[in-house]
């Protein structure tokens, strides 16, 4: 029977800290989530594997980031113990899970309502009790329990929506891997007096969210 515990360490050890992860809390963070947990029990064998892992397949395609590219873009966002963060696509409920272990309180924001009530009754099992777990489309956002300190997206996007920003405090960081090349930029949006900027931080490919795509425009 495989040891969890011993794969999580050696993913740490060798996917997480040779891929420039030097936040002890993210690391930490990483190292006590179980991740065999959130991933179909035929995927159980690959929960800890180099890679990108669907978590479902019919519909709309949904997988888990590859885990270092899930801690860079965490690591990204400068998560602080006070923060209010809202997890965008949050699929089986990993990202959440660890974000809870860096933040005061999460929103888990998923559109498909069995990864969400599956994702919650793990959290539950897991004891972990300041993720709250809504249903909703992506790429609105969940307002109401807005503004958030960190909005995270938990995959790739061709744009991010403005109304997506218009949810951030003031000096909130919005993180989302934008394009759905092999090496897209990971980029941080931080909102300052109603103005968006932006930097990219490093390139990355993630599966892509459903319903960010960017209107096709009109060719005469």
């Amino acid at each position: 029977m495989m040891d969890y515990a011993d794969a999580r360490t050696m993913m740490v050890d060798t996917q997480i800290r040779t891929e420039s992860v030097t936040d002890y809390d993210v690391i930490r963070a990483m190292s006590e989530v179980p991740r065999e947990r959130f991933v179909p029990a035929r995927a159980k064998p690959f929960a800890y594997t180099d890679a990108d892992i669907v978590v479902k397949d019919d519909g709309d395609r949904r997988c888990m980031m590859r885990p270092a590219t899930l801690a860079r873009l965490i690591q990204a966002a400068e998560i602080a113990p006070s923060d209010f963060v809202l997890v965008i696509g949050s699929a089986s409920g990993y990202s959440a899970a660890v974000i809870a272990g860096l933040a005061t309180s999460v929103i888990a924001l998923e559109s498909d309502e069995q990864l969400a009530g599956e994702a919650s009754t793990t959290l539950m099992d897991l004891g972990i009790g300041n993720v709250a777990g809504v249903t909703g489309p992506l790429d609105a956002g969940y307002a109401s329990e807005g503004p958030y300190d960190v909005i995270f997206l938990d995959g790739s996007v061709e744009e991010v929506p403005d109304g997506l920003f218009a949810q951030l405090k003031e000096e909130g960081r919005l993180v989302a891997i934008v394009g759905h090349g092999r090496a897209s930029p990971a980029m941080v949006f931080t909102r300052t007096d109603d103005d968006i900027g932006s930097r990219p931080v490093f390139d990355a490919f993630a599966p892509p969210l459903p319903g960010f795509a960017k209107p096709k425009a009109f060719v005469f």
